[in-house]
Formats: C-alpha cells, sequence, structure tokens
C-alpha cells in the first residue's frame, strides 16, 4: 500500500505532506467575517493611517515656539470635530485625544501641565515641537500593504485593516474535513456503557483542533470495526478536501482503514513515523482529497494531528508558513530518553526570567487524555539513549 515502509523522520513526513499541497480556491469575504482566515492577495491601505495629524493627549494645541505664559483659549477641538480655522501666534486650543491638530500648532500640552481657565489657559512649561503629536502616515502610508498573503487574519490584523479604510478582502476558502473514528467499543458520552466499552473522545478533540486551524468540520457517527461500515464513511469522507480518521490504521485484525482506503483508490505516501506517541500515522491522496489516518488513542491522534494534518490544513488555506512553529524552551524536569523515536511529551509551561519553562505533566501513556488535558503545549524530545536532565534546552509547541 505504501510508497515508503519503514518510519520517517518527522521532518521527512512533514515535506512529503506540504509537497502534496495545492492551496485552495479564493473566495471575497467583508473585513467582519474574516476572522482566522487566510489572505489570498496583499491588502493594501486606503488612507494614511492617522489620516491627519492629530492629539495623543487631552490638553492644549500650542505653537512651541510660543513657550510658556497665559494664552487665550480660541477653539476647544474633540475626536470628529476639528477646528474652525488656523492657530494664531500665542493661542491656544483646547483639544481631545484623537482630535485633528489645528494647522499653525505644532505641539500638545497635556491638561496635567497646564491650568485651565475657561477662557485662558496657562501653560507651566513649554512644549518641544512634535510633542505628543501623531503625524500623518506615521503608522502606514496610504497605499503600503496592511497584510500580505499568506497572514492569518486574528483581531489586530483585522482591526488595521478596518483602519485603512479596506471593506473587503480576497482569502483561500476554508478547507471541508471530515473526521471518522473507528471502534466497535464506542459510544457516544451520556450512552450506557456495555463490557469493554468507552466513551468516544477523539472526534471532537480532533474536530475542535481542525475548526481552530480554519477548517469547516463534519464529524461522522462513530465507525464499527465491519468492512462495509468502514467503506461507507470512507466513502462518504472522501468527498471532502481533507479525510482524517482515527482508529484502524495499525496491523490488526480490526485494522480495516488503510486497506480499505486501497480498494477505495486512496494512494498511500507513507506509513509509520518515527515518534512517540503516533508511531502508525499515515498519510495518502485520493484525487485531491488528503487523507489522515491516526491512531486510535487520543495522544496519538493528537500528535499525528498537530504535527501534520494541521500544517496540511494551513497550507491548503496558503498560509505563508504552515509548519508547526516549535520554540525552544527548558526542561523543567529530567525526563528518559526518546530511545529509538523521537518523543512528544505533554507539558505545562510557564516563564521564569527570560525563559520558558516546560514541566511534562505526570502520566504521558498516550491513552491518557484526561491528564493531558492539564497540558498547554508539546515537548519535542529528540531521539537518544541517554536521559535528558533538567535545564535542557528542548522545542515546544504551543497548544
Amino acid at each position: 500500500m505504501s510508497s515508503v515502509s519503514e518510519p520517517l523522520a518527522i521532518s521527512q513526513a512533514l515535506e512529503l505532506v506540504l509537497g502534496r499541497i495545492l492551496p485552495l480556491d479564493t473566495e471575497e469575504m467583508t473585513v467582519g467575517r474574516a476572522a482566522g482566515r487566510v489572505l489570498a492577495e496583499a491588502a493594501v491601505s486606503r488612507v494614511d493611517l492617522p489620516p491627519f495629524p492629530s492629539s495623543a493627549m487631552d490638553g492644549f494645541a500650542v505653537r512651541s515656539a510660543d513657550g510658556a505664559g497665559s494664552f487665550p483659549v480660541v477653539d476647544r477641538i474633540a475626536a470628529g470635530r476639528p477646528a474652525t480655522r488656523a492657530l494664531g501666534v500665542r493661542e491656544a486650543m483646547a483639544i481631545s485625544t484623537g482630535g485633528a491638530v489645528p494647522e499653525g500648532a505644532d505641539a500638545i500640552v497635556p491638561i496635567e501641565e497646564a491650568e485651565d481657565g475657561g477662557a485662558e489657559v496657562a501653560i507651566l512649561v513649554g512644549a518641544r515641537a512634535g510633542a505628543h503629536v501623531r503625524q500623518r502616515g506615521s503608522d502606514l502610508s496610504a497605499g503600503a500593504v496592511v497584510a500580505s498573503a499568506g497572514d492569518r487574519l486574528g483581531g489586530v490584523r483585522l482591526g488595521a485593516l478596518a483602519a485603512a479604510g479596506i471593506s473587503a478582502i480576497r482569502c483561500r476558502r476554508r478547507p471541508r474535513v471530515a473526521i471518522a473514528v473507528t471502534g466497535s467499543e464506542l459510544r457516544g458520552p451520556g450512552e450506557s456503557l456495555g463490557p469493554g466499552e468507552i466513551y468516544e473522545a477523539n472526534g471532537v478533540m480532533l474536530a475542535t483542533q481542525a475548526e481552530s486551524a480554519g477548517a469547516e468540520v463534519e464529524l461522522l457517527p462513530p465507525v464499527a470495526d465491519d468492512a462495509e461500515a468502514t467503506r461507507a464513511a470512507l466513502e462518504h469522507g472522501l468527498g471532502a478536501d481533507v479525510l482524517i480518521t482515527s482508529g484502524g490504521v495499525s496491523v490488526g485484525t480490526h485494522d480495516l482503514v488503510r486497506g480499505i482506503e486501497a480498494e477505495l483508490g486512496v494512494e498511500e505516501i507513507f506509513w509509520r513515523v518515527s515518534v512517540r506517541p503516533g508511531k502508525p500515522v499515515s498519510f495518502g491522496v485520493c484525487g485531491s482529497t488528503l487523507v489522515f489516518g491516526l491512531p486510535g488513542n487520543p495522544m496519538s491522534s493528537l500528535v499525528g494531528f498537530e504535527l501534520f494534518a494541521r500544517p496540511a490544513l494551513m497550507a491548503l488555506q496558503g498560509s505563508a508558513d504552515p509548519a508547526p512553529r516549535f520554540l525552544p524552551a527548558r526542561l523543567g524536569a529530567p525526563v528518559r530518553g526518546g530511545r529509538d523515536r523521537d518523543w512528544v511529551l505533554r507539558a505545562r509551561s510557564r516563564v521564569e526570567g527570560n525563559a520558558v519553562v516546560v514541566e511534562p505533566i505526570v502520566g504521558q501513556e498516550s491513552h491518557m487524555l484526561a491528564r493531558a488535558a492539564a497540558a498547554d503545549c508539546l515537548v519535542l524530545v529528540a531521539s537518544g539513549p541517554e536521559p535528558v536532565a533538567a535545564g535542557a534546552v528542548v522545542s515546544y509547541l504551543a497548544l
């Protein structure tokens, strides 16, 4: 089935995944509906930001050359209500934060450094030129790029787009993901459990992770370890942009997924990656559909998703940097080595001084989902026979 028989390094497997991806088509949408989307083309500002010199403080607009002293207050400026005339020599205008600095003024005296007498104001300390003035275009010039193709749009970027006068943008469409969890022992939360049965949890976990990566998700009902049921679920799932299965990808009697996928025309690119947990992960393609087979143990599924499926979803949306963003951290406690495979640990992160410290949680078995819920990151420990000491530099991936 697979063109690669030996377990691959994580980097090799990820390269094979990303090498099979073409970004999805684009669609136009309003900025207000684009949260979490990825830009397909650069968005440029329609205006200078700020579009006019404005005040950074509540205070008084003055000419710096006039120094300190008592000045008549000839106008009061509010945001959206500019001055009616230019500022003259030894005059002042009261001004609110965000108000347009009047022609003739080149500085703002904060209200705390003045005594407002109504018709007159005493400027206690002369202002330097440019003090507390937000110059036109100091944030961004008209025609400059606000966000680039491949940028994922969070609140700050969307706010910048709106401030730049951009109402509509072109984004990659969201990938459609089908998730099928296999196992005759699975029952829905709230149902009664019979002997040997467990509650199905991988589906909601993977669906949530996929949605956080920008996908539209269809979570299929649990699939029994039955050839007919498995075939029906896989045939349906192959209609999506991405099919993610959990369970049934190893070599046991009831591991039916990979064989039936092959019968349905899935070209398996690899099976097995040198990582613990998650070694039996598979990846294939069927036409334009990407197919990820994740192991059934919850942590194996999570690791496989974060290392391979999430980057694929980001790449489909045209992300400029879809690979997992591993960052350096110090290990907070010693751990045994990764031995023959890279080891992915669940951990809690904290900041100590200028460093991030990651503390592995107690209970690293691949079935321990409840314990893993306390983790906020995944820590990558490279393969090797020797223990890794506390304080050693490792790589971590925020969840």
